[in-house]
């Protein structure tokens, strides 16, 4: 069965011949392979270009080991390129290639090469990109399958499709997996055997007993507010355990590195200020989260928002979290400030939205509540709350438009309706 991905297939035409090395990140088992070597190789072959204008290595297998070494690498690719047509050079976990920024660099020199890689994050991450590229890297951030890319392969409606997917996430392996246990067990073994490993390793972590219960703290409380002070505070009175901010720090860094959590950071709407603590941190597959906790404690309202926060991300959003102050008179008639939450604030150029992810609202005071931060932005950006279930999409009075979280997420112009 293949699983499409169009909209990375887009983004991957868009970027041909542009000069630069087309590097493609993400999380490990998101599906970066598969888009490079069979769908966008197939696409190349698709549009004309001959089989032996295609040059492709993956490096980690044990047959092409030799060629992780560039002096034997570059001879090999080059006396391929045997005319001045276009050649396009395909490579996956070009890590393992030794001195990969110069042999790159070395093929950028070809006036007739178009250049595309992949990398394992653990070692490959996006900030190390615009060191070692020396600004002639450009980037393409892949996240797991989306949930209208799930519900294009998933066998069934939505509404079993939405619990399959809030319980086991969208990486694409286990999506194919055909049995609830199989899918359990390559989650967790994934998590603890690869992404855990990777990032100790890396790092050179030496208590990994305290790193894996951050981990499961995190896990245990997403989309809340936290920072490291707070989370020391945590392992202080919970586990009798004293680790420092800084090493805390340290580790959230980690997690953001090798893409396994993003961190949301708070925005002043009114003041126009960001605020650098507390901060939110949501797992990029709620699969691995859910694995992580033993597939307990699913509250299905914060999977959600999650859920959501992943959506807005890949559809190349800048994603915030919205902070309202508003001053009203307390019970003692003294005059009271509040802070307001808007779940996230979304900015892409010029385009703004505010969206509120509200699970159910069942009643009109339900609505009032979910809808007072939005109501006190004064400014003309679109407001939206997403409910887990709504008829069909409707404005309310004060123009904020409600609807379903299928509508949200399977319609990929459902910001604009």
């Amino acid at each position: 069965m293949e699983i499409r991905r169009d909209y990375y297939l887009k983004k991957l035409i868009s970027k041909k011949h542009n000069g630069l090395i087309k590097v493609i990140t993400g999380m490990r088992r998101c599906g970066k392979s598969y888009l490079l070597f069979t769908i966008f190789r197939n696409y190349l072959l698709e549009t004309g270009v001959p089989a032996d204008h295609i040059i492709d290595m993956a490096f980690d297998s044990y047959e092409n080991k030799k060629y992780r070494d560039p002096d034997v690498l570059y001879p090999h690719i080059k006396n391929q390129i045997s005319d001045h047509g276009m050649y396009y050079i395909l490579l996956d976990e070009v890590q393992l290639l030794g001195d990969f920024e110069s042999v790159l660099n070395g093929f950028m020199r070809m006036p007739n090469v178009d250049v595309y890689v992949t990398g394992s994050n653990a070692k490959f991450l996006s900030k190390d990109i615009i060191t070692e590229f020396r600004g002639r890297g450009d980037e393409l951030h892949m996240s797991p399958l989306s949930f209208r890319e799930f519900m294009s392969v998933y066998d069934g409606n939505k509404y079993d499709g939405w619990n399959e997917y809030v319980l086991y996430g969208g990486l694409p392996l286990t999506v194919l997996l055909p049995t609830a246990e199989q899918k359990i067990e390559f989650l967790k073994r994934l998590f603890d055997e690869t992404y855990i490993n990777d990032i100790v390793g890396r790092h050179r972590i030496r208590n990994k007993d305290e790193f894996e219960e951050l981990i499961n703290i995190l896990s245990s409380s997403i989309g809340s507010l936290t920072n490291p002070k707070k989370l020391a505070d945590t392992f202080k009175t919970k586990k009798g355990k004293r680790i420092s901010v800084n090493t805390i720090t340290n580790y959230l860094d980690y997690l953001c590195d090798a893409f396994v959590v993003s961190r949301a950071t708070r925005y002043d709407i009114k003041g126009k200020k960001y605020i650098d603590t507390p901060q939110k941190y949501y797992f990029s597959d709620v699969g691995l989260r859910n694995a992580r906790i033993n597939f307990r404690q699913i509250e299905e309202n914060h999977t959600m928002e999650n859920i959501l926060y992943n959506e807005l991300l890949s559809r190349d959003f800048n994603v915030d979290v919205g902070l309202v102050m508003v001053s009203g008179k307390g019970s003692d008639g003294k005059l009271v400030r509040k802070q307001l939450e808007v779940d996230f604030v979304c900015n892409k150029g010029s385009k703004r939205y505010y969206i509120q992810s509200a699970f159910a609202i069942p009643d009109e005071a339900k609505m009032q509540q979910e809808s007072n931060s939005l109501r006190r932005i004064d400014d003309s950006f679109k407001k939206i709350i997403v409910v887990k279930d709504t008829p069909a999409p409707w404005y309310t009075e004060e123009g904020i438009l409600v609807i379903s979280v299928y509508d949200f997420l399977l319609n990929a112009d459902s910001l604009d309706l």
